[in-house]
């Protein structure tokens, strides 16, 4: 199909969309067990604000998306707005990721001087119950195909993929290199945020460079998960999410 000039296919990671620039599918990833998880569940963005008439519909016609789960902070949706929320087939959810110490937004650069894997904790002790909530919508067969996302698509977004992908046994390995994607897209994402007084004074306050996704930071991210819950799904079921919750999500996400 053929979606503003863009050709689409069921297999194709990246989402090309003309207001919105780190959009992708997170099917096709590898599973410790062999297997893949499946295209056309979970789609990750940046914000979503900027979506053309054209963008909305290729996302809510053509690839059916039914859920927005919008993990940014309740003042930055305010005044962003959103192009999917008010559209009858799609429901919107909003579970802001916020950390213990209250990060205004998640334009944080991965500078030496900022502890970033400490940040991701964090936003995981502030926010587990939006977490798990996000996690029971991914699960559920009426809530599928969703889109979730946060400013950059980066950060907040960064840690559900985490939780959401560890849980059901995406390679580490497959999460990092995800998580490294969006270091693809982080020049033209730099350009659409500092379009926003929302953002601008985050995005310049560092040297673009230091917006770029580290694959390291990712990794240790999901080191620490293990060390200090025992891994995702521990982490999960300390939470409510139990093994019937886990069993629906990898039914929902992994390939028969």
């Amino acid at each position: 199909m053929s979606i503003t000039g863009t050709t689409v296919t069921h297999n194709q990671r990246w989402i090309e969309l003309a207001g919105a620039d780190n959009t992708r599918d997170l099917g096709g990833l590898a599973t410790d067990d062999g297997g893949r998880t499946r295209f056309g569940r979970l789609l990750r963005a940046g914000t979503l604000q900027d979506l053309t008439p054209d963008d909305v519909t290729h996302l809510t016609e053509e690839l059916g998306v039914r859920t927005v789960v919008d993990l940014r902070l309740a003042d930055e949706a305010a005044r962003e707005g959103s192009a999917l929320s008010g559209i009858p087939a799609v429901r919107y959810f909003s579970l802001p990721l916020s950390s213990t110490g209250n990060v205004r937004s998640d334009i944080v650069a991965d500078g030496a001087e900022m502890d970033i894997v400490g940040h991701y904790a964090a936003l995981l002790e502030g926010s587990a119950a939006n977490i798990v909530t996000a996690a029971r919508l991914f699960a559920d067969d009426t809530r599928t195909p969703a889109v979730f996302h946060c400013a950059a698509g980066k950060d907040r977004t960064g840690v559900v993929v985490a939780v959401a992908l560890g849980a059901v046994g995406v390679r580490p390995e497959a999460i990092v290199a995800d998580y490294a994607a969006t270091g693809e897209r982080t020049g033209a994402l730099i350009e659409r945020l500092r379009r926003s007084p929302t953002y601008a004074s985050d995005i310049d306050s560092k040297p673009a460079a230091e917006h770029q996704p580290r694959p390291g930071t990712m990794a240790a991210f999901l080191q620490q998960l293990t060390a200090r819950y025992g891994g995702t799904r521990r982490w999960l079921a300390e939470h409510g999410f139990g093994d019937a919750d886990l069993g629906l999500l990898r039914a929902k996400l992994l390939r028969s």
